[in-house]
């Protein structure tokens, strides 16, 4: 049982407008969004965030930072964000053998050395305490440029806020998504703990 109840995607205009935006990316409009509209000005700040954090300046891929969202979410034990992630990869364009072998990144002949250097670098960010060395920063210069490893930042800084808002609030994990996480996260033990 989640700790606040979200309210209906057609609790009111605004927030029918807010579900009509995640229907288009998820397919759905997040539960975790829908809690955070019972302060519209958090859901619409959170929202604004998301555009400027997904949108795409450089090299860094749609499906790459669903990626990078992914291991920063698996890194943080986020069940919720993992399903979410997982399903918007696949929903931006990340090959299907990417999505197969997602966890095995590091070695997966799928992955480029850059991507690599990228969900490396996602998964240092993400732990407690922060692992970012001079090894990591030296293999994302190899590949990216500063306005690229800010973008990757912005990702993985605002799934610390969706992981941190969604293991605390015990979001209900919607269908589809359960659907996403069992598909491509199930052969490793995916599961939907609290979020039921």
């Amino acid at each position: 049982m989640p700790l606040v109840t979200p309210l209906n995607a057609a609790h009111d205009e605004t927030t029918r407008e807010l579900a009509e935006f995640f229907n288009e990316t998820l397919g759905f409009c997040p539960n975790s969004v829908l809690t955070m509209q019972r302060r519209p000005d958090i859901s619409r700040a959170f929202i604004n965030l998301n555009k400027a954090v997904m949108a795409n300046h450089g090299n860094v891929t749609s499906a790459l930072k669903r990626m990078i969202a992914w291991v920063s979410s698996n890194a943080t034990g986020c069940r919720y964000c993992q399903a979410h992630a997982i399903r918007a990869a696949e929903r931006y364009g990340a090959e299907q053998e990417q999505l197969d072998n997602i966890w095995e990144y590091r070695t997966h002949a799928a992955f480029s050395d850059a991507e690599r250097a990228a969900l490396d670098f996602s998964l240092a960010a993400s732990q407690v305490p922060n692992a970012v060395d001079d090894k990591i920063k030296e293999e994302l210069y190899k590949y990216w440029d500063e306005g690229e490893i800010v973008e990757m930042l912005g990702v993985i800084s605002l799934f610390g806020y969706l992981n941190r808002w969604n293991d605390s609030m015990g979001t209900t994990l919607e269908g589809d998504a359960i659907e996403s996480g069992n598909q491509y996260l199930g052969k490793h033990g995916f599961e939907v703990g609290k979020h039921v």
